[in-house]
């Protein structure tokens, strides 16, 4: 393990501390700690509150790792307490509450996920429950006598709501003290988190000089914008890349982002070096380079950060394959069901006229077509999450069998049709 004291004299901390980097509060007061040789306790909490990691996480997950490598260690605690009261973080509403079944199942996947990004060696795995397992009423009163309701009306979110006359629980509001009180517990030297938990982290640090201890340094990171380009990465929100998803997924919804977030996905997500980053921004800003070429890079870079290089390589010719020249991929999952099931999902027998109608249209029709209730047939497949879905790709002409633009929810489907939805799923039918 390298020793923080070995990084005293003449280190430079321009990359530790800007890049990607929102805030610190207080830098001064930080520098001066890596200075000191002191070996670093970093508080990295997480609620496991869904199952999977995206990109979204990994902005401040590289920040602990880099920390890490210069010998400091990470104080990860799973709030598996807080995860039960749930915590607005800037929505509208509160998360649902969890069993503590629904919290461990969570918990065991996301470590598994975090691993991937920083070092398990010196890594440090806390759960809240060893501590408010034994909390008493008479310690949450005083937990709660340290801080007024005007201090925690102060946090955006919560002021927000009351200010629109939307209800706030009093469940609600001591999540930013029990995170607080998880500093005091494990004597953080550094909180991190992203730029909507500063008023909870500024709080364990406030919470920490009132206990008698030294106030946690604050380390926050920018929010990754998701692949809608214009809200935060979120599984709710459907806009995220997650770090488990295969390789060919994971390239193709990199390559679906607005060019505008180029340069913060090189900076906050890889390891490009900065120098680089500064040319591809000079070059998009005097648009000398096409940023296809640029996704392809950072794409490339995101699938080998989690799959290896073979697997980027290979996501990215599959890309050029399916994506760019619209070719067939080679190996398409097949779904099988029988004549009888297929017909099942609609009671529509087109007559003669209409078959010949359809074939003056352009569309092939052959005796052994079934007419099949496409959007039922979609969400069996799985290819949509429901029939709702389907539905809607089908109106925005999203969906093909064969060479077929659908156009309508009953349509001709026969043995070997294969079913392409939007860019990237498919779907050979396979008749028993």
């Amino acid at each position: 393990m390298t020793d923080p004291s070995s990084f005293r004299t003449g280190f430079k901390f321009s990359s530790l501390l800007k890049r990607g980097v929102a805030e610190v509060i207080v830098e001064q007061e930080l520098i001066q700690l890596l200075e000191s040789g002191k070996r670093l306790r970093l508080k990295q909490g997480f609620d496991p509150s869904t199952t999977d990691i995206h990109l979204g996480h990994v902005a401040g997950l590289r920040k602990l790792r880099q920390f890490q490598e210069l010998g400091h260690k990470v104080i990860l605690i799973v709030g598996d307490w807080t995860a039960r009261i749930g915590d607005p973080s800037g929505q509208s509403a509160t998360r649902p509450m969890l069993s503590q079944k629904e919290v461990e199942a969570n918990a065991q996947t996301y470590l598994r996920q975090f691993f991937k990004v920083v070092d398990k060696d010196k890594t440090e795995v806390r759960w809240q429950s060893e501590w408010y397992d034994k909390f008493t009423l008479n310690e949450v009163i005083k937990l709660t006598s340290r801080f007024t309701i005007a201090q925690l009306l102060a946090r955006e979110d919560f002021n927000k709501r009351y200010s629109s006359g939307n209800p706030i629980s009093l469940t609600e509001m001591l999540y930013p003290l029990l995170q607080g009180y998880d500093s005091v517990v494990i004597k953080a030297d550094v909180e991190f988190g992203g730029t909507d938990q500063k008023f909870n982290c500024l709080l364990g640090r406030e919470l920490q000089q009132s206990m008698d201890q030294s106030p946690q340094q604050v380390f926050l990171v920018p929010l990754l914008i998701g692949t809608d380009g214009s809200q935060k990465m979120s599984k709710s929100l459907g806009n995220h890349i997650g770090i488990d998803e295969p390789p060919r997924e994971m390239y193709s919804k990199v390559m679906s982002i607005p060019d505008h977030l180029i340069i913060d996905y090189f900076e906050l997500v890889t390891d490009v070096p900065d120098e680089e980053i500064a040319e591809f921004k000079k070059q998009l800003n005097t648009h000398t380079i096409n940023p296809m070429k640029l996704k392809k890079r950072l794409a490339w870079e995101i699938v080998q950060q989690f799959h290896g290089a073979r697997a980027a390589n290979e996501a990215q010719r599959y890309f050029a394959k399916v994506f760019q020249k619209r070719e067939l991929p080679e190996e398409i999952p097949e779904y099988f069901i029988s004549a009888a099931e297929l017909t099942s999902l609609t009671s529509f027998k087109p007559a003669e006229s209409l078959r010949q109608q359809w074939q003056q249209s352009g569309l092939e029709i052959t005796p052994d077509d079934i007419f099949a209730d496409v959007p039922h047939l979609l969400a069996s497949t799985a290819l949509t999450k429901n029939i709702s879905e389907a539905k809607r790709l089908i109106a925005q002409g999203a969906v093909k069998i064969g060479n077929q633009r659908v156009r309508s929810n009953i349509f001709p489907i026969r043995n070997g049709s294969i079913v392409v939805v939007g860019k990237r799923r498919f779907v050979k039918i396979a008749i028993k």
